[in-house]
């Protein structure tokens, strides 16, 4: 897990996602001001920035410029990060670093960091609908994202988890897979199908590429959790360790956890086989996402 595996193509091209992205954000919020607009801005920059680069890289293999795919990837971003902002309160995590930075509520105060979450959600359904694509592409974007980030995605992930703290007995396999499909998967696998839906095609592919890398990234979360230390990964790590929470390196073990991720990754990178060497990017995304080092 030390992101040492060359990414020739990976590497530049999620920073100029990332780039891109973040410009495109602090363009659109340039007339606002105040702790709010600043939290918000602050919440959304220093990510890897790797939902926007799904976005791009989806929409670039389909046909769509990066000009009509950022106001969907900064859609992503923003509720990613609104995600993250909600996560670090202390009524949820309780977290007092996120990107190797003070979290929104410890360096403002928990009520801004409540209204910049909200305000980040707000803006990534107001970007959804403005990018490249028909009218009805964009009303699925939007509809589909509602359905990722709610109860049957992201949020119902997070409830999940939060009631396997205090559950009697520890989580299965299967009910982790479940949780971690809602709570980290849902907006991977939707990031990954945006470019598809923007151009009206079959997302079939990028689905499974999507549920793959998704599952895959949770993994290596687990694996950095237990290895990692606070000043790479950037946040706090041995938590779940400590909260006695099962995970996928608690119940497969360290070794079988790494193999496990590596078996997702090449499903991931077979599901793209149709794009041929149009997909190398997204293939060399999937081996990041298991050698990162946070």
């Amino acid at each position: 897990m030390d992101g040492s595996l060359p990414m020739t193509a990976f590497q530049p091209a999620l920073k100029s996602a990332r780039t891109t992205t973040e410009a495109y954000i602090q363009h659109a919020t340039q007339d606002l001001h105040g702790d709010l607009a600043d939290a918000v801005r602050y919440a959304v920059t220093g990510g890897k920035g790797l939902r926007g680069f799904l976005v791009y890289e989806g929409a670039r293999l389909h046909g769509i410029d990066a000009a009509g795919a950022a106001p969907v990837a900064a859609s992503i971003e923003c509720l990613h990060a609104y995600s993250l902002v909600h996560d670090d309160l202390p009524c949820m995590d309780d977290d007092d670093l996120r990107r190797g930075q003070p979290t929104v509520h410890k360096k403002w105060n928990e009520t801004i960091a409540v209204l910049a979450g909200d305000a980040l959600q707000s803006l990534a359904f107001e970007w959804v609908t403005t990018g490249a694509g028909s009218a009805q592409a964009r009303l699925e974007l939007s509809a589909t994202l509602a359905r990722d980030a709610g109860l049957r995605g992201m949020v119902g992930g997070q409830m999940m988890d939060i009631n396997a703290e205090t559950a009697a007995e520890p989580l299965t396999l299967e009910q982790i897979t479940l949780l971690q499909a809602g709570k980290t998967g849902a907006l991977i696998s939707w990031s990954a199908m945006a470019g598809a839906r923007m151009a009206g095609a079959d997302t079939g592919p990028l689905n499974i590429y999507g549920d793959r890398l998704g599952l895959a990234f949770q993994i290596a979360d687990d694996i950095l959790d237990v290895v990692g230390d606070a000043a790479t990964v950037g946040k706090a790590v041995g938590k779940d360790a400590a909260a006695g929470k099962a995970t996928f390196v608690s119940l497969l073990g360290l070794d079988e956890a790494k193999n496990r991720a590596s078996q997702l990754v090449q499903e991931a990178c077979d599901a793209l086989s149709s794009y041929g060497d149009d997909a190398d990017c997204l293939k060399e995304a999937a081996q990041f996402v298991i050698t990162r080092g946070h």
